[in-house]
């Protein structure tokens, strides 16, 4: 991606952007980003799963609605629309949908690896 500007549209508009499929119940939407700062909206399905994993971005994500047990190096919470959580960088987290909902994640600095060339503005 060297040489290609990382910057997302200037307004977001949910009825005009393509959800992508990420797994199995799981789908998503980029809101904004730059190389600082990305915000991604995950809209999950009952019993979905996001697989523990970790990166070295930092992460905080908000639940908009649904609910979710989350996993932040080994501790779980169940968290339901108006909660949120934070995630260090390089630390173990995933999550099971107990309720379909939507999570709002920010990630710093942006994920380049969730964006392919389709995304990036020239």
């Amino acid at each position: 991606m060297k040489n290609q500007k990382i910057i997302s549209d200037v307004f977001f508009e949910t009825d005009h952007k393509e959800w992508e499929q990420t797994g199995e119940g799981i789908s998503r939407q980029f809101v904004g980003y730059d190389t600082q700062i990305m915000m991604v909206k995950v809209k999950f399905e009952t019993g979905a799963i996001g697989y523990e994993h970790q990166h070295f971005h930092a992460q905080t994500t908000y639940v908009a609605s649904g609910k979710f047990r989350v996993t932040i190096d080994g501790e779980d919470k169940v968290l339901s629309g108006g909660d949120g959580f934070y995630i260090p960088p390089n630390v173990m987290h995933g999550a099971v949908c107990l309720e379909a909902g939507v999570l709002i994640d920010v990630f710093s600095p942006v994920r380049e690896d969730f964006l392919d060339i389709n995304f990036l503005k020239k």
